[in-house]
């Protein structure tokens, strides 16, 4: 699996596009949008807007918007909007853009929604980021992005065999461009995103899930106790 959603062009939005819906920004970005990226110059102010995009900011109820956009590390949209036994969603969503720790964001944006969620929000969100020259994926909500789901416990089997001295960080990087195509080897790429980075979303998934494949792997808690003292 593949698992570079073209992360090496960051700047691939387009703001003159964006003035179709009027959205405002509040906030500074934790992942998806730097303060350098060009989604921030298209934004209005919040009383122009009909979407609304809160990065790393608590966001605020108002049904009057078309959408209420909140970014979203690990978490589940729900922890931020309350749930109501399976029946939550409203005009607020979730989203994220994919990001391999400190590499520049891709053009990859998750958008997440509940089960009521307003279609009219889900449109409109994906109009806009789309506007943007993103790439939507929709999903419901979960713990975890959808990448990071998949890719985590590869990064913690190529580390794993690292300490088992199969291969060389080379050699396994190398097996895995020339026999499966990918761009870069997954050691590279952890160790590029940053160990403690994977250390914390596997440290995430696996006390939420349960699931072995995401028990951080030996190096990432090095690093991860390492930067602690």
């Amino acid at each position: 699996m593949q698992e570079n959603p073209t992360n090496s062009n960051p700047a691939n939005t387009n703001p003159a596009n964006t003035h179709s819906i009027p959205y405002a920004v509040l906030g500074t970005s934790r992942i998806s949008f730097p303060d350098n990226d060009p989604f921030h110059a298209s934004a209005t102010l919040a009383t122009e807007a009909e979407i609304m995009v809160y990065l790393g900011y608590p966001h605020l109820e108002d049904h009057s918007k078309r959408a209420i956009l909140v970014e979203l590390d690990t978490e589940c949209l729900g922890e931020l909007t309350g749930e109501h036994l399976g029946e939550e969603g409203s005009n607020i969503l979730g989203f994220a853009r994919y990001r391999n720790g400190t590499d520049d964001p891709s053009p990859l944006v998750e958008l997440v929604k509940q089960k009521n969620s307003r279609p009219e929000a889900i449109a409109a969100a994906i109009a806009l980021f789309e506007a943007a020259g993103l790439q939507v994926a929709v999903c419901n909500d979960h713990l975890g992005r959808i990448i990071d789901r998949l890719v985590r416990p590869k990064y913690n089997a190529a580390l794993r065999f690292l300490d088992e001295g199969r291969a060389t960080q080379k050699d396994l990087d190398l097996t895995c461009k020339l026999g499966l195509g990918y761009p870069d080897g997954p050691v590279e790429r952890v160790v590029r995103g940053g160990l403690v980075h994977h250390y914390h979303i596997t440290t995430v998934l696996f006390e939420g899930t349960g699931a072995s494949g995401y028990a951080p792997a030996r190096r990432a808690i090095v690093a991860a106790k390492r930067e602690r003292n």
